[in-house]
């Protein structure tokens, strides 16, 4: 699919999406999908928050959170399925295609643990020969898992990683993100995103410290205006039932809270920024451009191939040699396989140039900012106060530039108010 590119088109209006359409996925999304609505300008409207005590924790650096220091805005759309991942086998003539997608705004995160998952259901085939469609971070990871397993493994793709949606996200660890709706995932699920969340998390800590910091942890500060008590008193609504109107997207996030660094609630001591309820974490993000390297230099070293091809419909795969497939297109599945179960959940990410004295992220009303390795990522992934629905039946691919300047703006004004602190 060809993207274009420039900045700054306007968006057309959406019909905003109940729980009820998400789990019947077979709405009329189509190729163009319904759009996303128009944003205003980048003031955000907020209601009046007590005042907060000026920041007198370490004095962080404060990048410079401007929109003419813009370098690229990236649009990915994520491929949410509400009964979670595709995992089912289906024959084609005499190939047997292993479908392996819909992982949401999890893909990243899941990615090995899903991939060990699928690759063990290959083995069962004995089939030592197999083809992966994709080489995005679900499509590469799989094509590693199955050549450690010591199968023969050919990628077919359109584009390299760096060329791929997968790169167009955030990169953080967020492993039930939109994963699927509670009530449609079946009983079954939560043990196996809890077996592949565990997995995925080992994985990924055998690749902390080497040479570009292809994983790292980020100290995360998340702020708030005024206090959520539900987060405060830790309560648990993953099990809650759905309410009508509000979204029922599965949250495991619990079932891993032994091996995942917990949030520490800073007192005005520690808190650099002046806002009066502060949260630290270590979160482990992905760097894109080492961790990339890392992966493609890994396959190609072990053997593995890469054939530049592109797939129009499913009776393209007859042609391939491999009678095992797995098929790992991602949100590309809705078209060339016609599959409307899958609902795109659009996600924009805004890049400034990096700032290694600012090695930190920060969340704060509805954007988030992360200093990475290639640059300081900015989102606004909830600037409208929509919840886990932002982005959900947008398949509105180009660059937005005010979307980018509203989420820009969050941390102008909030760093502005941080310097008049420190200097009051």
């Amino acid at each position: 699919m060809h993207v274009d590119n420039s900045i700054g088109a306007p968006m057309p209006s959406t019909p905003s999406l109940s729980r009820r359409s998400l789990v019947a996925g077979g709405m009329a999304l189509g190729g163009a999908a319904t759009l996303a609505a128009e944003r205003s300008g980048p003031t955000l409207s907020r209601a009046e928050s007590p005042p907060a005590p000026p920041a007198h924790g370490p004095r962080l650096f404060l990048p410079p959170m401007r929109e003419d220091q813009i370098a690229d805005i990236k649009v990915c759309l994520r491929p949410f399925r509400a009964a979670g991942p595709r995992y089912d086998v289906e024959k084609l003539g005499d190939k047997t295609v292993f479908h392996h997608y819909g992982h949401g705004g999890s893909g990243w995160s899941l990615s090995w643990g899903s991939a060990d998952f699928v690759v063990g259901r290959i083995a069962a085939t004995l089939e030592r020969r197999i083809a992966v469609i994709g080489c995005g971070i679900i499509g590469l990871t799989t094509a590693l898992t199955a050549l450690r397993a010591g199968m023969d493994v050919t990628i077919y793709t359109r584009d390299l990683l760096p060329r791929t949606r997968s790169v167009r996200a955030n990169g953080s660890w967020t492993p039930s993100s939109r994963i699927a709706l509670a009530s449609a995932a079946g009983p079954a699920f939560p043990d196996l995103w809890e077996r592949m969340a565990r997995f995925s998390w080992a994985s990924y800590r055998s690749y902390l410290g080497l040479p570009g910091e292809p994983i790292m942890f980020l100290d995360t500060y998340r702020l708030e205006d005024q206090r959520n008590e539900a987060k405060a008193n830790g309560e648990d609504h993953s099990a809650a039932p759905a309410q009508p109107g509000k979204d029922d997207f599965a949250r495991y996030d619990t079932r891993i809270r032994d091996i995942i660094p917990a949030a520490i609630d800073l007192q005005p001591s520690e808190n650099p920024f002046p806002v009066p309820y502060a949260k630290r974490a270590a979160m482990m993000i992905f760097n894109f451009g080492a961790y990339g390297d890392h992966l493609l230099s890994e396959f190609h070293q072990s053997g593995g191939r890469i054939v530049m091809r592109e797939f129009h419909s499913p009776a393209d795969l007859r042609h391939l040699p491999e009678r095992v497939i797995v098929n790992c297109p991602g949100y590309a599945a809705h078209d060339w396989w016609q599959d409307r179960s899958l609902i795109p959940v659009r996600g924009q990410t805004t890049w400034l140039p990096p700032c290694p004295q600012g090695r930190y992220g920060v969340a704060y009303r509805g954007a988030e900012m992360l200093c990475k390795t290639d640059g300081i990522m900015v989102q606004g992934y909830d600037l409208d106060g929509l919840g886990e629905m932002a982005g959900v039946g947008n398949a509105f691919e180009h660059p937005d530039r005010r979307e980018a300047a509203r989420a820009i703006g969050v941390f102008t004004d909030l760093f502005r108010r941080t310097a008049a602190s420190r200097s009051a």
